[in-house]
């Protein structure tokens, strides 16, 4: 059993950038930050693979950077220029990818969720 472990979020303006981070207590092949705003499903924000092949969201390419440290078992997600619609529940998983990164069928280990709330 891995734990997933978030940190970071909060409360930014528009435009503004926050970074978030994950610590896992175990290694796996994959690692991703998904997303779900109220009222909304949850989607897949950005994934890394065994590879470091990193797939993005439509919605945030440019804006976002995913980043591992696998000695340290760590994942962040930097993100920058961020907007409103940025808004929601952020949670950390890792899995065993066959896939798509972004997918959440490929991830048994999700963290509790950290909130990032963008204010326009």
């Amino acid at each position: 059993q891995v734990q997933v472990v978030e940190s970071g979020g909060g409360s930014v303006q528009a435009g503004g950038s926050a970074r978030l981070s994950c610590v896992a207590s175990g290694y796996t092949d994959c690692m991703g930050w998904f997303r779900q705003a109220p009222g909304k499903e949850r989607e897949g924000v950005a994934g890394i693979d065994i590879d470091d092949r990193i797939t993005y969201a439509d919605s945030v390419k440019g804006r976002f950077t995913i980043s591992r440290d696998i000695a340290k078992l760590t994942l962040v997600l930097q993100m920058n220029s961020l907007k409103p619609e940025d808004t929601g529940m952020y949670f950390c998983a890792a899995g065993k990818c066959e896939g798509w990164v972004t997918q959440e069928l490929w991830y048994n280990y999700w963290g509790q969720g950290t909130q990032v709330t963008v204010s326009s």
